[in-house]
């Protein structure tokens, strides 16, 4: 389940600063998505579902499970690497459609060097009474360009 950030999410150089970062996304101000935890080596964004989103059978299009999964995938990597980081490449395999009022990507670094690392993300679908269905899941790597 998504966790509300804490006080200590909100300090001014994590969440505060990753919402920045994200709401100067000219795309993700389109999708309306937003970071619900930002620090340690993990970061949560979430986007509310509604019909522009959806393919032609009502589920999440899979270009939105792309997107998440990237920046969600970028922004864990810069907890470990600093702000100036871009995803070199990701994979992602799609498990079931995605339905419902929210879907959450769910991303954690598993390795960081001194210039990149490697993160794995879990999207979930969440439905109307909070139940999630993991949806699709990917792993990427991030390059620091510090």
């Amino acid at each position: 389940m998504s966790e509300p950030p804490t006080e200590a999410d909100d300090d001014p150089i994590g969440l505060a600063m990753a919402r920045k970062v994200l709401d100067a996304q000219p795309f993700s101000r389109l999708v309306q998505a937003r970071i619900t935890r930002f620090g340690e080596g993990a970061a949560t964004l979430e986007i509310d579902v509604r019909p522009e989103l959806q393919q032609q059978n009502g589920f999440v299009h899979g270009g939105v499970l792309a997107y998440a999964a990237d920046n969600g995938i970028t922004f864990a990597a810069g907890t470990t690497l600093g702000p100036a980081v871009l995803t070199s490449g990701f994979s992602i395999q799609y498990v079931r459609p995605a339905t419902g009022v929210r879907l959450v990507a769910r991303a954690v670094v598993v390795h960081t060097g001194r210039r990149q690392a490697t993160v794995r993300c879990e999207l979930y679908a969440v439905a109307a009474e909070g139940a999630e269905t993991l949806c699709a899941i990917a792993q990427g790597t991030v390059l620091s360009t510090a």
